[in-house]
């Protein structure tokens, strides 16, 4: 069993849903966590990123990034929702900042909206 840490940003991320979509998320994150690092090479999706391995869960409508610290410990980096230019951005393994990736985000829908007028 490993255990489980979380970031600022995860931590919010988890604050925005109800108590039962939180307790499943955790739990889910957990299950997956056991199951796949259990067996070596389970075909976890996995990137480098200054010296860190991040190892990537789908569940539900949201990417989780989560990193092997020792042992029996897993650090949540984040929680984003898929099909999201932060998620895209931080798949595609670009250089970014978390607060970076926000503006981005926000400048990309504002740019989206201005298309329309």
């Amino acid at each position: 069993m490993y255990q489980l840490t979380f970031s600022e940003q995860s931590l919010s991320e988890i604050d925005k849903l109800g108590k039962e979509e939180q307790l499943r998320l955790v739990s889910r994150i957990s299950e997956l966590a056991n199951v796949a690092f259990k067996s070596k090479g389970a075909g976890i999706p996995s990137f480098r990123r200054n010296g860190k391995t991040y190892y990537r869960f789908k569940i539900d409508a949201s990417r989780v990034y989560v990193e092997k610290v020792d042992g029996e410990m897993l650090f949540c980096h984040y929680i984003l929702p898929q099909h999201t230019l932060s998620d895209f951005l931080f798949r595609a393994k670009f250089p970014v900042s978390e607060e970076q990736m926000v503006e981005r985000h926000s400048s990309f829908w504002k740019y989206l909206e201005s298309l329309k007028k």
